[in-house]
């Protein structure tokens, strides 16, 4: 499941380069980073998270 989140948020990130999603925070192409930032929490949760 984390593989395939990653690569999920990988497109996203790719998509928004491309053309701005459009979302709350994410209007233009440089916004980018905010996407990183919440992929780099979601993985450290999922470390801190698993037995």
């Amino acid at each position: 499941m984390s593989k395939a989140l990653t690569l999920l948020l990988l497109l996203a990130m790719c998509v928004q380069l491309i053309k701005p999603l459009g979302c709350p925070g994410l209007r233009q192409r440089r916004d980018f980073w905010k996407i990183a930032v919440f992929a780099i929490v979601v993985m450290m949760a999922t470390v801190l998270l698993r037995p």
